[in-house]
């Protein structure tokens, strides 16, 4: 034990109902995050119940994801200027409210309208329950155990939501994926406004309008432009105009928040390679996690028969892997090093997505399992650590805005994710079934409308007499598989090139990237138990040397 100088900063008090408050935020994330993927399993329903076209399904999920990510960074700061708590309970009425409205639509045109603003809602949630978490959990080793709860809850989410869909249209109409938010929102509420801390950034700042417009528009272009790109074309010129107005409006974002003397985002973080390289890491994992998750939920239900209910069902181990490994991660991450955990959990999610793509149809289902380990297990990993260096990276004043950034990763990263893999799926799957069909003694307009989808493709098939609706039926499963295998090396493949950059450039320890401090790596390196616990920013002030005597 060392004697505290005088000049060192007391430590944070611990809150009372830290606790308590976490379960509160972790409630209010696993509902907006369950809230992105539990739609997945009713889109065959919409079909039926409201005649949904593709274009129209594609809008139900991707309205929700394009308002959400636009507004996040805006959402984050305000909720540091006016009040993290303030921020989360609006959005939380706000969900509820448009998830009421959303239940009772009564086609698709209004159901993609009430899905955008359900993504006001969101935008102001997610932010404001990691903010407020750091600023409840101060001490370093709690702050990171807490964040990997956080972590572990919104993976848990991601693969749960197809099973609380699938629950809930096997006993309810296909609103009730939508109205059980309601009762949930409103215990959030309650136990919000009674227990969590009101929190926001001390050093109010002018409100920076023109950096808000800026981020929205460059944020929502390019979220935008990766939905859209499919369907007319990556190289199409109104794809590429799309990119290069997005890449326009974040250059002018970047250049008006370098010369404002209020900045909505100091962009200068992003030169904190603590920061920016967790930010990367968690982009990569939510492009493969993302891309695998829209095409292994129609490999349940179209090639291997599951209803709605068991193929959510059969995602469950993926979410059991990823909740035992988040909290894990914290503590590894803490023993071995931020860089070396998240590296590990990238290259086990491309080990994952590797072994899956040369599966079969009918390969056993203890295989998928096994696959689901290595990647539920490494994005576990990857998460907790990750968000950690991007939040250990800001003040906590500054939380709400880094905050945003980490889950404006997320949703970028997500989005990318469903529309490059997919894009090469649908590829792969329309070429092999082309070229199966070819000469078979199927009407040309039969063909191309199975080539659309495996969905479209198994109609047709209904619709064949015998013997050509078992011969149609098993071209599209075989090419199915082909555009599963392209898809899964894709995403293999970007979490491998993840492994890499993290390795290569995620420092392994907050110290490691502060200058000036390079006199304790060898001490952090060589795991002293203070090492990771130490505030650099706050270190007292060395004393004078003593003059020199003559």
């Amino acid at each position: 034990m060392h004697a505290t100088s005088a000049t060192e900063p007391a430590p944070p008090a611990a809150h009372d109902r830290r606790w308590l408050i976490l379960g509160v935020l972790c409630l209010s994330v696993f509902l907006i995050v369950v809230d992105g993927t539990i739609v997945n399993v009713a889109l065959p329903t919409l079909v039926n119940d409201l005649g949904a076209t593709t274009s129209e399904l594609q809008w139900i999920i991707d309205a929700y994801t394009l308002v959400f990510a636009g507004l996040l960074l805006a959402a984050g700061s305000l909720g540091d200027r006016w009040g993290r708590k303030g921020a989360l309970i609006v959005g939380l009425v706000l969900f509820a409210g448009f998830s009421a409205g959303a239940a009772w639509s009564g086609d698709p045109g209004q159901l993609i309208a009430w899905r955008a603003l359900m993504g006001i809602g969101a935008a102001l949630i997610f932010p404001a329950t990691l903010a407020i978490l750091v600023n409840v959990f101060r001490a370093p080793k709690e702050r990171a155990a807490a964040i990997g709860i956080w972590a572990a809850i919104s993976g848990l989410a991601v693969a749960l939501g197809p099973v609380t869909g699938g629950w809930l249209l096997e006993h309810f109409w296909w609103g009730s994926v939508f109205l059980v938010n309601v009762p949930i929102v409103i215990v959030a509420v309650i136990t919000v406004a009674a227990v969590v801390p009101t929190s926001k950034d001390p050093d109010v700042q002018r409100l920076d309008p023109v950096g808000l417009v800026l981020s929205i528009a460059a944020i929502g272009t390019l979220v935008w432009s990766v939905i859209e790109a499919p369907t007319y074309g990556w190289t199409s010129p109104e794809t590429l105009g799309a990119f290069a107005a997005a890449a326009v409006l974040l250059g002018a974002f970047v250049l008006w928040e370098l010369r404002s003397r209020h900045p909505m985002l100091d962009v200068r973080i992003f030169s904190n390679a603590r920061f920016t390289a967790g930010s990367v890491s968690v982009t990569l994992a939510f492009f493969a996690l993302f891309g695998f998750i829209f095409m292994v939920t129609q490999y349940f239900q179209f090639v291997r028969g599951y209803g709605t209910l068991s193929a959510g069902l059969h995602t469950v181990p993926f979410a059991v892997f990823t909740g035992i490994a988040s909290p894990l991660a914290a503590k590894a991450a803490g023993r071995f090093g931020t860089k070396r955990i998240v590296a590990l959990g990238l290259a086990s999610m491309a080990f994952g997505f590797a072994t899956v793509a040369w599966y079969e149809a009918d390969s056993p289902y203890a295989l998928i399992v096994l696959s689901m380990f290595f990647m539920g297990g490494g994005l576990g990993l990857v998460n907790a650590p990750a968000t950690e260096a991007i939040m250990g990276s800001l003040p906590p004043e500054r939380a709400g805005v880094g905050s945003a950034v980490n889950d404006t990763t997320r949703e970028l990263g997500g989005t990318l994710g469903v529309a490059v893999v997919g894009s090469l799926f649908a590829s792969a799957f329309g070429d092999t079934l082309g070229r199966l069909l070819d000469g078979a003694p199927i009407p040309p307009e039969a063909a191309a409308t199975a080539s659309e989808s495996m969905g479209a493709a198994l109609a047709v098939a209904a619709q064949a007499p015998p013997p050509f609706d078992a011969a149609l039926t098993s071209a599209a499963t075989e090419a199915f598989m082909d555009g599963f295998r392209a898809g899964s090396l894709a995403a293999a493949g970007v979490a491998a090139v993840g492994a890499v950059l993290a390795y290569a450039f995620l420092p392994a320890r907050a110290a490691d990237d502060l200058d000036g401090d390079r006199e304790l790596a060898p001490l952090v390196e060589a795991g002293s138990p203070v090492a990771g616990e130490i505030d650099l920013r706050a270190r007292p002030v060395p004393a004078p040397a003593p003059a020199p005597t003559s």
